[in-house]
């Protein structure tokens, strides 16, 4: 069985809110101003250049509409492999080592849902970020009042809108914060199935590792040291069994 974590343990039990700052606190007055007067600008271009609609003219070449079947037109097929490749490929598919039972993996990904969702709840509070008041959901007060999805979805909205300040983030990635995002989310949808099928070794450690990635992206060291801690145990649980397998007493 894996060790529990303190750090995780926070994630699903009560939560005291920490002493509430103001953004200038955190961003800095010139940082807030800068952001604000981006968002501003960015807001009066888009009243400036809207008007009304164009013509729904011939559109240029490099223009495809959305309803457009790019199969309908020209196409090309490429050459059939030559039949031993053919057969190579559709041979019995490589076994993927296992070593995990189905009750370790749900508690690997739990730990690692609640630690993401920890992180992105101590991220909206160190920063003051808005979480918008939806009437079919509780209020926010702990991490567990919104599922790790919806705070991708929050994260990324922030990020596209331009209100999260590059200097918040590792090496001011705000365009790779968006995909490492996205990368996490098959964790999510992977602890709340629990009928879903065992994983096998490399991917349940791939999934850790994407949620390093959310940590280290949103610099939050005492998560990713966490998530980093339950990558090692478990990488080492699995090397122990599989080497009771090669080498059985």
């Amino acid at each position: 069985m894996l060790p529990p974590d303190p750090y995780i343990g926070h994630a699903s039990g009560r939560w005291e809110p920490p002493a509430r700052h103001s953004p200038e606190q955190y961003l800095g007055k010139d940082m807030l101003d800068s952001t604000i007067s981006q968002n501003s600008s960015d807001e009066y271009r888009g009243r400036r250049h809207s008007g009304p609609p164009r013509s729904q003219g011939k559109s240029s070449g490099q223009t495809r509409s959305s309803n457009r079947d790019d199969f309908e037109g020209q196409t090309q097929l490429l050459i059939s492999p030559p039949p031993e490749i053919i057969a190579a490929q559709e041979r019995e598919l490589p076994h993927l080592p296992t070593n995990l039972f189905v009750q370790e993996q749900d508690e690997l990904l739990t730990k690692v849902n609640d630690c993401l969702s920890l992180c992105a709840f101590n991220f909206f509070a160190k920063y003051q970020f808005p979480i918008p008041i939806e009437p079919d959901k509780r209020e926010v007060r702990t991490p567990a009042d919104r599922e790790w999805t919806e705070w991708v979805y929050l994260l990324k909205r922030l990020a596209t809108k331009r209100r999260i300040p590059t200097r918040v983030l590792y090496n001011g990635q705000i365009k790779q914060l968006v995909t490492v995002l996205e990368n996490s989310l098959e964790m999510r949808h992977a602890a709340k199935h629990q009928s879903r099928p065992l994983k096998d070794d490399r991917n349940v450690l791939q999934l850790i590792s994407a949620g390093i990635q959310v940590t280290k992206i949103l610099k939050d060291a005492a998560a990713m040291d966490s998530l980093d801690r339950l990558y090692v145990s478990t990488e080492k649980l699995i090397q122990g069994r599989r080497n009771l397998k090669e080498f059985p007493h």
